[in-house]
């Protein structure tokens, strides 16, 4: 398998659940309000013998030539976004799944900015999702994926095409889920918003931003002894330094 970090850069976010471009040659992390996390926002593309896979969608910025930032990621690695094929959702956050579609100004008109790929989400999440709305979740981002044929809702833990699982874990949003993705001996874990960093893997404490900080915590403690000893391969979303880690 093929890991490509799709970075759209590093931002602060506070109780206001803005996320501010942060520079982290130049910026200072005290000069933004007390409480501001730094974090980078990272999907991922793996390119496996059966897929082209898509996990998360960013938050749906724009490059200065118009162009979707996701789609220019993926084409700087010399991925064409219309051979994306499956489309991984672990939840519906604004930062999570703003590239989940695009815009048609002339048109008024909403498309899915990978159409050809299936999408697959919790149907609970989406359901979530526009039950609560603002200021975790933009309705807009996600709206179209209620009638569409390319929509896969997924229920509980399963196996996609065989060699993807998933989880529900709840923990950080209630229906939160993560990926396993083995292929050829070698197994990809993305464990979303609760597992998002490297070094929150290493130490134990309960995140505030968490609807249940204390599982998030044991499940970091879980799969981080699980992963020494199967050798996992973790996708981190919002780590800076360190995207992708093998155990």
């Amino acid at each position: 398998m093929k890991i490509f970090p799709l970075s759209e850069g590093s931002f602060t976010i506070d109780a206001s659940k803005k996320f501010i471009p942060f520079d982290t040659a130049n910026d200072e992390l005290h000069q933004r309000p007390v409480g501001s996390l730094l974090v980078e926002i990272q999907p991922f593309a793996v390119v496996t013998s059966k897929d082209i896979l898509v996990i998360d969608t960013g938050l749906g910025y724009s490059t200065a030539a118009g162009n979707l930032q996701i789609h220019q990621n993926l084409l700087s690695h010399q991925i064409n976004p219309m051979d994306v094929t499956k489309v991984l959702l672990s939840h519906l956050h604004k930062d999570h799944a703003g590239g989940i579609a695009l815009t048609d100004q002339l048109l008024n008109q909403q498309f899915l900015s990978f159409p050809n790929a299936q999408y697959y989400v919790n149907e609970d999440e989406l359901a979530t999702a526009f039950q609560k709305g603002a200021p975790s979740y933009t309705r807009t981002d996600f709206e179209i994926l209620i009638n569409s044929s390319q929509v896969q809702l997924l229920k509980g833990d399963g196996l996609i095409d065989g060699y993807i699982r998933y989880e529900v874990t709840g923990a950080h949003c209630p229906f939160h889920q993560v990926f396993w993705i083995e292929e050829d001996g070698q197994k990809l874990f993305f464990g979303g918003d609760v597992a998002p960093q490297l070094q929150q893997m290493k130490s134990r404490f309960v995140a505030k931003y968490d609807s249940d900080g204390r599982r998030s915590m044991e499940l970091r403690q879980q799969w981080w002894q699980q992963a020494q000893e199967e050798h996992w391969t973790f996708l981190f979303y919002h780590d800076i330094k360190t995207p992708v880690f093998t155990c």
